[in-house]
């Protein structure tokens, strides 16, 4: 993405307070007139194209062979698209407007089932609701919303799914613009989403061990750690969301099992925000010890406690050792900053403070801070689609999915589409969003090596429906995705020290 592309390139970052208007990336700078439907909603064929750009023109459409046979069912996005063309005919009142939306094949060939033709019906009904409440027709929304009700369900298909949490969210946004609270809305009580992103123990490994994305996001960036601190033989490696530590016991076995000089020891620093967390660091510090011991690595754990992130400073570790390579490791955690803004500034100054080897980040790949409601509606939309639909193919537990989807999931839809301003805390932004911002601190980005995409690629093998997630190189960064839909970056950063140590 081109940098200067940004409506206000010199105060992108200055004037961080105001993230909920600045953070855009170029699928969502454009202004959209309410009073069309096909214009508001055009941003679904600027998805889909950025995708094709991303992994190829086919990959959106894998489910045809190449004589143009159906093998299997439309994806989620396929029935999403189809739900708003249907919305569009219903809206427009001119024929030329009656086909924004781009197929190789109608309707009737894509639907080959009753669930298919009812989430596509679904769609097109949310979106209908969503304009209405962009245009604060409120009565005609909630009417609408009722008929969402009567369709969907938690426990239904993906898309049934999917709708009724973006119902859910669709209700809160009414009552806080109506000043009222309903059952369905305000009255509903949910756990603030930066406490339901983390999700238990139990379902986090679930995930781990059943959805490739989480281990293709550790052994791809465990492999970039590893590529980057060469022959180091002390490293120490802080880590802004450590949970169960599965990272780090990839990242100890690549080290001993490195070829070259041995290594020395093994720091890890477990950053833990408040006090409630640290207990459950703690038992992940001793289980990493354990395995440490397991292979003979000198090794040892803190856990860096602040109440805020504004409290953290180079000090706050205990010690940096002028001989030891420091790895700074932020996997889907900095895009939570962005709500409190000065503490994502802040953190990226004690990063560069501590004069880091690399930097790997992780982070989801997505467009869902933007300012302009229905495009923000329909992104998060579409990523959580693809989401739903990948956890619907790979995890086998239907009560650890339903967990996250109600928790960690629904929670973040429910942000997204109900919460302006401060209060919306889930803004995750694309990595040409986060390329824009690390360079204003000097961080350069360095290409992942071939071995990272071969941790990827090896992964997916190892799964019945790995086949169906992508891969793509934006930049320097790998982005993972499912059938063709982005879902995750992964990316490098190394730290060129500026000529004016004091800058920002």
């Amino acid at each position: 993405m081109d940098i200067d592309s940004f409506s206000c390139d010199e105060d992108f970052f200055d004037d961080f307070t105001n993230s909920a208007h600045l953070f855009h990336d170029d699928v969502l700078k454009r202004v959209v007139s309410i009073n069309s439907p096909k214009k508001q909603f055009n941003i679904l064929n600027k998805y889909a194209s950025r995708c094709r750009r991303l992994n190829g023109d086919n990959l959106n459409f894998s489910i045809y062979e190449r004589e143009g046979q159906v093998i299997s069912s439309p994806s989620v996005e396929t029935l999403i698209h189809l739900g708003a063309e249907k919305f569009i005919k219903s809206s427009s009142k001119v024929s030329d407007e009656l086909s924004v939306l781009s197929h190789p094949y109608p309707s009737s060939v894509l639907c080959q089932s009753e669930e298919d033709c009812v989430g596509v019906r679904l769609v097109q009904c949310l979106l209908s609701c969503a304009e209405k409440v962009d245009k604060k027709e409120y009565e005609e929304a909630y009417k609408l919303l009722l008929e969402c009700d009567r369709m969907s369900s938690s426990r239904g298909s993906v898309v049934e799914r999917l709708v009724f949490y973006f119902s859910e969210g669709l209700y809160e946004r009414i009552d806080r613009e109506m000043g009222r609270v309903t059952p369905k809305g305000l009255g509903k009580k949910f756990e603030d989403p930066l406490v339901a992103v983390r999700s238990s123990d139990e379902t986090m490994i679930a995930f781990h061990n059943e959805l490739p994305v989480s281990q293709i996001t550790k052994f791809a960036g465990m492999q970039a750690v590893v590529d980057n601190v060469g022959e180091a033989r002390k490293v120490h490696f802080i880590d802004f969301e450590i949970r169960n530590g599965i990272q780090c016991i990839i990242l100890m076995q690549a080290l001993v099992d490195r070829r070259g000089d041995p290594l020395d020891g093994l720091r890890i620093s477990a950053v833990c925000v408040g006090g409630e967390t640290r207990a459950g660091v703690e038992a992940t510090g001793r289980r990493l010890a354990s395995f440490a011991g397991s292979l003979g690595l000198s090794f040892s754990f803190e856990v860096v406690v602040v109440e805020d992130l504004l409290e953290l400073d180079e000090k706050s570790f205990s010690r940096v050792d002028v001989d030891e390579v420091v790895v700074v490791y932020a996997e889907y955690t900095l895009s939570y900053m962005i709500g409190g803004p000065d503490q994502l500034h802040h953190v990226m100054k004690v990063a560069r403070g501590l004069r880091f080897r690399v930097m790997v980040v992780a982070e989801v790949e997505a467009n869902c801070n933007s300012p302009v409601f229905v495009e923000r509606f329909v992104e998060a939309m579409l990523f959580y689609g693809a989401y739903f639909e990948s956890m619907a193919g790979c995890v086998r537990s239907e009560e650890h999915r339903c967990i996250a989807e109600a928790t960690c999931f629904g929670s973040s839809i429910r942000n997204v589409v109900a919460a302006e301003g401060r209060e919306r805390k889930i803004r995750h932004v694309g990595i040409g969003v986060w390329r824009a911002f690390f360079a204003r601190f000097g961080f350069e980005e360095t290409e992942l090596s071939m071995s990272s995409v071969y941790q990827a690629n090896l992964v997916v093998k190892n799964f019945a429906s790995g086949s169906f997630f992508t891969f793509g190189i934006d930049g320097k960064s790998l982005i993972i995705g499912w059938k063709g839909t982005p879902m995750s970056s992964i990316s490098a950063w190394r730290f060129d020290v500026p000529s004016d140590s004091n800058a920002l």
